[in-house]
């Protein structure tokens, strides 16, 4: 390898020191079905997908009751699966753990939820069948009861419904600043690809590396926007996290993406994934070089000050693993 590919290398492991926390933390945490509620199974209409995302306002999540499995301590809202989310209340009063499953056809996910509030998750899976479960968890043996559970079959509008709406990681519903930022980087532009160019040039040049947040990251960290965007630094969830809901709000879909970013000693990261006309799904993150879209992941370029090894260590696509979108 390089002195160049060696320092990029380098560069990219101090970055993702604080990426990794709670990075397949779950396969650790026992969860079992002790308490399974009767499965409920919906047949959704056929819908073909749509050739592009028409949008005109921003779009939000709301828990519309029209399709309901709730007890005494679990709500979930499954109305609006069609848009590409499902959305849970843990209605009960609770000082334990909880969290939620969703269970896809190809990729199950892990959520942390907190008790009395809503909370939507994205069905990234695209079509298919789902499972939705929630989970308390017993203090004293340290394993998961299922409080909640539905099953249901999933027919999306269109391929990018789950990618154009706020949900837990990211949630920009009530990040009045962020989205002002998103209008205002991209006034009067229509071409998508002019609107990411905007909000990346804008997010690796506002926001700088914490390193001590890194250090100090707790398990279960989700990102305030405003905070973010007011602070002006951040860890690698907080820069894909800003850049992804400014572009979702300006109607531009785009995925988190997280998963290992090296070879040697791959590292947990999250980057984003872009889509247009022009170029479908860009997957992994993308940058533009002046001509043509690359890679993009506005963490080291913003870190490494747009220094040519870095670019180049994110072009190469060997570098980079998904393992889940958001």
């Amino acid at each position: 390898m390089s002195k160049i590919r060696l320092c990029a290398a380098a560069l990219a492991l101090t970055l993702l020191a604080g990426c990794a926390v709670g990075a397949e933390r779950e396969q650790r945490e026992n969860f079992v079905e002790q308490t399974a509620l009767e499965e409920v199974c919906i047949e959704e209409e056929l819908v073909a997908l749509a050739g592009a995302p028409a949008l005109s306002t921003l779009l939000l999540p709301e828990a519309s009751g029209t399709k309901v499995s709730k007890n005494q301590k679990a709500t979930i809202d499954y109305s609006n699966i069609q848009d590409g989310y499902v959305m849970v209340n843990f209605t009960a009063d609770s000082d334990k753990r909880l969290k939620t499953k969703v269970i896809g056809p190809g990729t199950e996910y892990t959520y942390d939820i907190k008790d009395q509030t809503w909370t939507t998750f994205p069905l990234a899976d695209g079509n298919g069948e789902y499972t939705v479960k929630v989970y308390e968890q017993n203090p004293a043996t340290g394993k998961y009861a299922v409080v909640g559970k539905v099953t249901f079959n999933v027919e999306l509008k269109d391929e990018f419904a789950p990618f154009l709406r706020p949900n837990q990681y990211v949630d920009y519903a009530e990040a009045v600043n962020t989205l002002a930022k998103a209008k205002e980087l991209t006034e009067g532009l229509t071409d998508p690809l002019q609107k990411v160019e905007k909000v990346y040039d804008f997010v690796v040049g506002h926001l700088t590396y914490d390193k001590e947040l890194a250090k100090n990251v707790q398990s279960g960290y989700l990102p305030v926007l405003d905070d973010v965007l007011a602070k002006g630094k951040g860890i690698c969830f907080d820069y894909a996290a800003l850049m992804t809901a400014m572009l979702r709000s300006q109607g531009v879909p785009c995925k988190l993406v997280t998963g290992y970013v090296g070879t040697a000693k791959p590292a947990y990261h999250a980057w984003i994934s872009v889509w247009s006309k022009e170029t479908g799904w860009v997957d992994g993150a993308i940058y533009f070089d002046g001509s043509v879209w690359q890679r993009m992941d506005p963490t080291f370029a913003s870190s490494g000050s747009g220094d040519e090894s870095i670019m180049e260590y994110i072009g190469d696509g060997n570098n980079y693993v998904v393992k889940y979108f958001y």
